[in-house]
This record gives structure tokens, sequence and C-alpha cells, in this order.
């Protein structure tokens, strides 16, 4: 099975350069001084997600006739947008398959974007998906088994690697593993040295448990939808998991208290709005310590699209 490779990544970058927010690393002063730490805010993107990168860089590697047929994808939310904002700047439809419990925010701004929206149930979406497909004779972009998204969102770990080369730990979430499949191969290439770390809910851990077998442990959607971090109730494909076990040093979980803790920490102290789900691998600076490499951090905050009650519960609950 072929990997992507750092050229990929690069190629991506420059087909998305105009097309995504070259996202900062935020300096936090109020983290451990023995492990300093920076905010990487993809929240900050249009779309308010990583996704875009790699939904942007899929499309645009289509041929014009090829793309001008349409999109199709399924989604529980951020990949959903991405898609359907990238499809609305090169002026083709987009259907979207997304499950019926997704956040009513992120359904709201997919159909913003001027997508036809398709609600399921979740244990339907990718057979709806593929139905569409075949029904439209439009092309699928999957949400993270296309080496394309894959080299996308490692757009992410180039800029990290250039921004930040004496980076010590890269902690970024894993649900289908596109982004941790992209962050781990550009980092791997730019910083050697840097450990490359996974963060999943201890709800939907089924990609720690499959790393420790060697092989994909299925995990019943009806287990992994438990989670609040909704954005992280995939599993992985063969594709991210040849590259997760090819670039990850580690995998750690976190509870759901600590998700929301988390969340907290970020709006009060590092004024970023954070979904559950882009709330996770901060959850593991703050709690797993004793399971994470020291030293210099980058915690990537992956989405920003959370539910405002969600979110005043959250900040509720922490004053």
């Amino acid at each position: 099975m072929d990997l992507v490779t750092i050229d990929d990544i690069r190629t991506a970058a420059e087909r998305i350069r105009d097309a995504v927010v070259r996202t900062p690393l935020l300096p936090c002063p109020w983290a451990d001084p023995e492990r300093p730490l920076w905010l990487k805010p993809e929240s900050l993107q249009p779309i308010g997600a990583f996704k875009l990168r790699g939904a942007h860089n899929a499309l645009a590697a289509l041929d014009d006739k090829t793309r001008a047929r349409g999109v199709v994808t399924y989604s529980s939310g951020n990949h959903a947008q991405a898609v359907a904002y990238a499809a609305r700047e090169f002026g083709v439809p987009a259907h979207i398959v997304m499950p019926d419990v997704t956040p009513q925010v992120k359904v709201d701004n997919t159909r913003a974007y001027g997508a036809e929206v398709v609600l399921v149930p979740i244990g339907e979406r990718e057979s709806a998906a593929y139905e569409l497909v075949e029904k439209l004779g439009a092309v699928l972009v999957p949400p993270f088994d296309h080496p394309d998204i894959i080299a996308g969102q490692g757009t992410i770990g180039l800029e990290i690697g250039t921004d930040l080369p004496d980076v010590e730990l890269v902690l970024m979430p894993v649900s289908g593993g596109g982004l941790a499949s992209g962050i781990g191969t550009a980092v791997k290439a730019l910083c050697p040295n840097a450990a490359v770390f996974g963060v999943e809910p201890e709800l939907a851990a089924d990609a720690a448990e499959s790393l420790r077998a060697g092989s994909l442990v299925d995990w019943p959607i009806e287990r992994r939808a438990r989670t609040i971090a909704d954005g992280l109730r995939s599993q992985p494909s063969e594709l991210t998991f040849a590259h997760l076990r090819s670039v990850l040093d580690g995998i750690v979980a976190v509870g759901e208290d600590e998700i929301r803790a988390a969340m907290a920490v970020l709006a009060t102290k590092g004024r970023l709005v954070a979904e559950p789900s882009g709330a996770v691998p901060l959850a593991a600076y703050l709690n797993r310590a004793d399971e994470l490499p020291r030293g210099r951090t980058v915690v990537v905050v992956s989405g920003g699209n959370v539910e405002r009650t969600l979110l005043a519960d959250v900040l509720r609950r922490d004053s």
C-alpha cells in the first residue's frame, strides 16, 4: 500500500494556498513551563475546522469534467461543511449525507454553503452516500479514506514543522485517521526527533485498541456514538491505519469530563471556542502528562463548531 509522502503534502499546500487560513501557533503562557505549549487553532478556518484543507485539495485534484458531475460525501459535520464550502468555491453541486444526530449548527452551516443535506440514521450514512453517487453519477469525496484528503490535512504538519522546527511533541485527535496520518507524515519528515501522539475519547478508543492489536478492531457505531466528541466517532480505514502504524509514537484516551474541562480552558485561557473533538488533544496535555513525552508541545485544536447550549453548559460548570 502506497503511503502519502511529504512531496504529496507540499503539492497539496500549493493547491490550497489561497483557499485556507495558514493558522498561527499561539503560545500559551498559562501552560506548564516545563512543557511549553502552543495551540494550532484550526477552528479559525472559514468553516471552523481543519477539514477544509483535505476537501479543497481533493476537489482541486479532480479534472474539470469529473468535478462538474458534482460531489457526494458522508460526514458527522465538519467534513460535510468543508465539501459544501469547497464545492461552492468550484461552482459544482454537493450532496451531503449526515447522521440525524449531528449537532444542528453543523447541519445549518452545511446547508448555508449551498449543499443538499440528506439526514439518515448514523449507521446508514456510508451506504446512503454510495447510493447517491450511483443515482447522480457524482464523485465521492470521503472524509478520510483517500490520499488527497490525507495530504491536505498534512499541510497542518507542514506548517508546524516550518514554524516550530524544534517541536518535541505534537498532539492531535484521531477518528478516521486522516488528520493524524497527514500531520504525522509531515512532522516526521520535517522534525524527525519529534514525537507524534494521537488522542481519542475513552468512549471511542477503537484506534488505540487496533494499534495494540496490530490490526483493525471494530467497535459498533452505537458504542462509539456515546462520546460527546461527535467528530471522533469514525474508525480508521485500512489506508489511514497503515499511516497511523507508520507515524504515531503513541495514542492516549481521555474522559468525557476531561474533554469538557479542556473546552473551558480553551475558552477562558486560550480565548478559543472549541467543539469537544477540538478540545480532546488539550485534555490529554492537561491530564495525561505521565503518558506523554515532555518538551515543547503543539496541540492541534481541530475545530470550533459547537452548539451554543453545550458551550454555555461547559462554561457554567467551570464557573
